[in-house]
């Protein structure tokens, strides 16, 4: 039996490490053995994760601490693929694989723009981002990305060919869990009486989605509507966030819900899902919402949000950080028609099935 081993700094409630226990379950599924490594053993995710898949505590509590924890476990336990999800735990688990003496293969993945998420938002110096990629990228069997835009961007920080790195895209249509039914969830619970309207997003509280430029568009939009914009997520901007709520007295009409670990009832019951974003990789968010038959405003930020929705032909795109131009958007798809079936049909483009296979066949362990 093969092994599989998934390597991540922990299962905190984000889109990369939904995305490992997605395909870890469709693996076990099809009858390889998963691990799923972690450099610290916590997260909401947890608790989904099926007990078949072993979970391993390395407790290193930063990321240079953990080069001879991987190498140990490496040594240890013999993985025959080794997949590597977010930077600089990639480039770590790539010298952990060479002082292990190149253990199996390994596989490296990048979920984000690391232009804006690394050099932008963490504060890392360029060169040194470029370097260590430079360094360490060169020697995975395989690189990966899970949009084009993500992979443009790689190609220019570090310098690779176009033929170095593999686009996979996330496996985000997990399948509206089976014992929910619309008519069962009782709305009014979720999203308050007296709304004629409900708008939805999905994320962390943080610079990256910009939930600012969402709040004040949401402002802006026309009061008939008598809207309810509900954002599930948490993060270190709460404060801020709740300040800007009561300073456009916006308390009784949006709602910061914190993280729920299943936010299919408020996908199935909204009017409109809006992501905001600056910048992302490949938001499952947008996938989801298609999934469940959700209209989409988006931001056209670099990158995914344009990928996922063919150029506007599934939801309508905006210029990043506009107010404006994103609260008009949000009113007209609230004042239009939409097709279902359609946007449901897109959302098959990104199932578990269509891209664990796409892995697997990266990996080499089916054909193609």
């Amino acid at each position: 039996m093969k092994k599989i081993s998934i390597f991540l700094p922990n299962l905190a409630g984000g889109g990369a490490e939904r995305l490992a226990i997605y395909l870890a379950h469709d693996w076990i599924d099809r009858g390889f053995k998963v691990e799923i490594v972690l450099m610290q053993k916590h997260g909401e995710l947890l608790s989904i994760v099926s007990p078949e898949i072993a979970i391993i505590d390395l407790k290193s509590r930063k990321i240079r601490n953990s080069i001879f924890s991987l190498y140990k476990y490496l040594r240890v336990s013999q993985p025959d693929i080794i997949w590597v999800g977010m930077w600089p735990l990639t480039s770590t688990a790539i010298i952990s694989w060479i002082l292990a003496k190149k253990v199996g293969s390994i596989y490296v993945i990048d979920h984000n723009q690391l232009s804006k998420s690394v050099i932008q938002e963490l504060k890392v110096p360029a060169f040194f981002l470029k370097m260590l990629m430079k360094i360490t990228y060169p020697f995975a069997t395989g690189i990966m990305t899970v949009s084009n835009g993500v992979k443009e961007d790689l190609l220019k920080l570090a310098g690779f060919k176009d033929n170095q790195v593999k686009v996979i895209y996330n496996p985000a249509a997990t399948g509206i869990p089976k014992n929910m039914k619309i008519n069962e969830i009782h709305k009014d619970a979720i999203w308050g009486k007296g709304f004629n309207k409900h708008i939805l997003s999905v994320g962390s509280l943080s610079v990256q989605k910009n939930y600012s430029l969402l709040i004040r568009a949401f402002s802006k939009i026309s009061k008939n509507l008598n809207a309810k914009l509900i954002i599930l997520g948490e993060g270190k901007l709460r404060p801020s966030l709740e300040s800007l709520i009561s300073e456009l007295d916006l308390e009784d009409s949006v709602s910061l819900v914190g993280f729920v670990k299943d936010p299919y009832p408020w996908y199935l019951t909204a009017d409109l899902y809006v992501l905001s974003s600056d910048w992302e990789g490949l938001p499952t968010v947008l996938i989801e919402s298609l999934e469940c038959g959700l209209p989409i405003v988006s931001t056209d930020c670099p990158s995914g949000p344009k990928e996922i929705l063919e150029d506007g032909r599934y939801g309508k795109l905006v210029p990043t950080n506009n107010p404006i131009a994103l609260s008009n958007a949000i009113e007209l798809s609230l004042s239009e028609s939409h097709d279902k079936t359609l946007l449901m049909s897109r959302a098959n483009d990104f199932s578990i099935e269509s891209i664990s296979k796409q892995y697997l066949q990266y990996f080499r362990l089916i054909e193609k």
